[in-house]
């Protein structure tokens, strides 16, 4: 099905066309264009979520290499490149998964400059995918620099009252990192001859150059995820965003880091990565340590879990860099599960803060007795990122840990105390807000969900428990790409 992989990434355009047109014809203050607005990015996005659907069970599990290749000259020696293999194919399916519930988190909630909003995210859309598809390093840069934008603006736009200090903070921090990127990437061409990332996996650079490599793409993808400590950006960015913004940050763009170190670090420096892997590990396990204790101190409740993340974070490049089949499952699978789990607690956080326009804890309390249904829901994916075995939390934290002690037993060992970290300041959290008696009169008429809210958490929760179960439908698409990843890199590692 040659062709595919545009058609989704670029799908969402066609949204931002309509919506575009219905405005000049309606003109920007039109009610009827903006609920419009709203239908169309829905249909776009959920469009784009069947071609996904499409591509995932068109995709060979079988094959290491990449597939749906798409080839074509771009311009001087460049060429548009795309492709997926079993690394980055779920990627594309879990950014056209969490778009269609962004879009109906936010129908209620945004109440200004609708249309541009809608804009923004489907357009956001499109350049994530191009990230996860992109197989040539010049085009790979402009969707990976290029998705800064949209969500600056929705930050910046529609975000809290420090919108724009932490819109700046996260332009900056992740445009400094990229710019280094940018350079290695110029350097790479220039000594190789081709930006082919396919052709650049097998090149063979030597060694004192790798180093200076992985260090410009580490210095990007480090912050991107982030990694401790150039993860200050992150809790700012994620409490003066709007609630579908956070979804789309902790759920799919703080992703693109784990996937560049997998992409690139990995295979294309693996002299570099296995020297920088002591230094990895004391990165990984200070996130997961540090930042559990930041987080357990924590009042406001969207700061909590943003710093979680963080954490998690750390379980996901500690995998990584262990460089076996379980550590990468592992990093792969926390990803994966972190972007379901994480999106629905920020849509947890948004329920409430829809209602009573606050996040701090100590104004809840009691939620159960007149919640009991979101109560309900936010026990579980509060279970899930904790890492409660039934879950998919479970699975990606285990085999990151096993992955871990085959190369470093202390680096295990250590991390392990964050998942009972993470279960101090979530079940803190959770008991804090639902249980007690309900103190506070102005939550006496605070409603549970309603439908919209139960369509949206619904396809989560059905996430969440059937990976939990059954892991095996993400390792069946991911084993054999895995396996040549981890072959490649022990090979030209030297171990």
């Amino acid at each position: 099905m040659t062709g595919i992989l545009s058609l989704i990434t670029y799908a969402p355009l066609v949204g931002v066309a309509a919506i575009l047109l219905l405005r000049l014809l309606r003109g920007p203050e039109d009610v009827r264009a903006a609920n419009a607005a709203k239908w169309i990015a829905l249909v776009a996005t959920l469009a784009t979520l069947a071609l996904s659907v499409l591509l995932v069970v068109q995709f060979n599990p079988n094959d290491a290499g990449f597939q749906f290749v798409e080839d074509a000259p771009w311009f001087a020696s460049l060429h548009y490149r795309m492709g997926v293999d079993g690394i980055s194919v779920l990627f594309v399916l879990l950014t056209a998964f969490l778009m269609p519930l962004c879009i109906a988190a936010s129908w209620q909630s945004i109440e200004k400059r609708i249309p541009e909003y809608m804009i923004a995210f489907l357009l956001l859309e499109t350049l994530v995918t191009g990230v996860f598809c992109a197989l040539d390093l010049v085009l790979f840069y402009v969707f990976f620099e290029f998705g800064l934008v949209p969500m600056f603006l929705i930050i910046g736009i529609w975000g809290g009252q420090r919108r724009v200090y932490a819109a700046f903070k996260f332009f900056l921090y992740t445009l400094l990192g990229s710019v280094l990127m940018l350079a290695a990437i110029l350097a790479m061409i220039g000594i190789s001859g081709t930006s082919s990332i396919p052709e650049l996996m097998t090149y063979h650079f030597a060694p004192q150059v790798q180093t200076w490599l992985w260090l410009a793409f580490f210095a990007s993808f480090a912050v991107k995820m982030p990694m401790w400590p150039v993860h200050t950006w992150l809790p700012d960015a994620h409490v003066e965003a709007p609630t579908a913004g956070s979804v789309i940050l902790a759920g799919i763009l703080l992703k693109m880091g784990g996937y560049g170190f997998m992409r690139f670090s990995l295979p294309m420096f693996p002299a570099a990565s296995h020297q920088f892997t002591p230094l990895i590990f004391a990165l990984s396990v200070i996130a997961i340590v540090y930042t559990s204790l930041v987080a357990f101190r924590q009042t406001d409740i969207k700061k909590l879990i943003a710093y979680s993340s963080v954490a998690h974070m750390g379980f996901v490049t500690m995998g990584i860099f262990s460089g076996n089949v379980q550590g990468e499952q592992g990093a792969l699978y926390q990803m994966l599960s972190h972007g379901v789990i994480s999106g629905a607690l920020f849509l947890c956080v948004g329920v409430v803060y829809d209602r009573m326009h606050t996040r701090e804890i100590a104004f809840y309390g009691g939620l159960v007795s007149r919640m009991p249904w979101y109560a309900a829901v936010f026990m579980l994916f509060t279970m899930g990122n904790v890492g409660l075995p039934g879950t998919s939390g479970f699975v990606g934290e285990i085999l990151t840990m096993a992955g871990a002690y085959g190369a470093s037993t202390w680096t295990a060992i250590i991390a392990a105390t964050g998942v009972i970290l993470s279960a101090v300041y979530a079940l803190s959290l959770y008991r804090r807000v639902v249980f007690g008696e309900l103190v506070n009169p102005k939550l006496a008429a605070i409603t549970d969900l309603d439908w919209r809210e139960v369509a949206i958490f619904a396809p989560l929760i059905a996430s969440t428990l059937v990976l939990g179960v059954y892991p095996n439908f993400v390792f069946n698409l991911t084993q054999t790409s895995v396996d040549h990843l981890v072959a490649v890199y022990r090979a030209a590692a030297g171990g």
